[in-house]
């Protein structure tokens, strides 16, 4: 029992751990592929496409008996969701990752949390008390989020060099080389945190009418297809070459971003929001940003200037702070949910019955509520 509980307890860590490391492979190899020249809105589609064609089967089999029906607010809500994540997200974050370098996107985009917490508080999803200390933790740790998110965007500092990392030719542009550029990519970035932050709060207000994971992943993922299509079409128009990718890292690119960053990371994401809330689900990502800057330095060539060391670490005290907070409100709250089921299942009572004999064979059974029944008991027969 105490095993089972355990396991189940760390398997909304273990998800998000390993989604966190999905994402960090993304994030290299997107990048990649857009500094040669791959186009993001292309990009997109495949990617949701191959979201839809991998989940799609799953939804149709595990949920055939457990989907409820479609209503025309749930339709709206994933055109909501298919508009905030394939569409605006995903297109935003690309062109702001091109503009800067992997290391730096997935180190701005721990804003996430923070942002996802004020747009829950907002939204009476999250409960703040000015006297406890665990709401205090979750303000302070949100104040420091945004202030090392500040600090990333207006300092950079000389480079950090990295073991393995010296004698090596890097791309200037991850230090911040090109300014106009830079900045343009650094309000693109902020821009997705806020729309993916949305994503988040809404996905977790339609799974409670509509808790069919795969099959709203799969929804998604068509939704967003057809959408990020349209505006594919426009943006590439007269550009036909833009569609066409070879056995190359584009084609991987695509199929590995549309199994693992939407397929999966959209079904997981909902099973842990459903469970833990919106704002545990996006606490994760510094987890992403260490292996994404590690792994950028290394294939990427890409700088790590002095100013996002220091803004990232300030933005990973913040998040755990607010991770404290929450931990300790989730244990409180499961604590008060297993008092009240004690104290109900104490207090809740079998009626009270009485027999009492009638003088003709049958004995009158009434329930201490006034109703009495005419109960026939057999004849004393010597047996118990």
């Amino acid at each position: 029992m105490g095993v089972g509980k355990v396991l189940s307890d760390v398997k909304p860590y273990l998800a998000m751990i390993l989604l966190q490391v999905g994402f960090a492979g993304m994030y290299v190899v997107a990048v990649a592929s857009l500094k040669r020249g791959m186009s993001h809105f292309v990009l997109v589609v495949y990617r949701n496409l191959v979201a839809t064609a991998v989940m799609a089967p799953f939804a149709l089999w595990f949920e055939r008996n457990v989907r409820p029906k479609m209503t025309f607010t749930i339709f709206l809500k994933i055109i909501g969701l298919a508009l905030l994540e394939p569409v605006l997200d995903q297109n935003l974050y690309y062109m702001g990752a091109n503009l800067t370098s992997a290391g730096f996107a997935s180190a701005l985009i721990n804003i996430l949390p923070a942002v996802t917490f004020v747009m829950a508080l907002v939204l009476r999803m999250e409960k703040v008390r000015l006297r406890s200390v665990h709401s205090q933790a979750k303000i302070v740790g949100t104040l420091c989020t945004v202030a090392g998110a500040v600090l990333m965007i207006l300092y950079h500092g000389p480079v950090v060099q990295f073991p393995w990392s010296r004698g090596q030719h890097h791309d200037s542009t991850g230090a911040g080389g090109q300014g106009a550029g830079w900045l343009n990519g650094t309000i693109l970035i902020v821009v997705a945190c806020v729309c993916w932050s949305s994503f988040f709060v809404l996905q977790s207000n339609t799974l409670q009418s509509y808790p069919a994971e795969l099959s709203l992943t799969t929804l998604i993922c068509l939704t967003g297809s057809l959408m990020s299509g349209a505006v594919a079409l426009v943006a590439e128009r007269g550009n036909t070459k833009a569609w066409v990718i070879g056995f190359d890292t584009r084609l991987f690119t695509a199929v590995y971003a549309g199994i693992v960053c939407s397929g999966v990371a959209y079904y997981v994401q909902g099973l842990v929001s459903r469970q833990r809330g919106p704002v545990f689900v996006t606490a994760f990502n510094p987890l992403c940003m260490i292996i994404t800057a590690v792994m950028g330095s290394i294939i990427l060539k890409e700088e790590i200037t002095l100013g996002s060391v220091i803004g990232a670490v300030i933005i990973v005290a913040g998040l755990y702070a607010l991770i404290w907070g929450m931990s300790k409100d989730h244990v409180k709250q499961v604590a008060d949910v297993s008092a009240g089921g004690s104290k109900g299942a104490a207090t809740e009572q079998l009626p009270i019955t009485s027999v009492q004999p009638n003088g003709n064979g049958k004995h009158d059974l009434g329930n201490g509520r006034g109703h009495v029944f005419d109960v026939e008991t057999p004849a004393d027969n010597g047996h118990y």
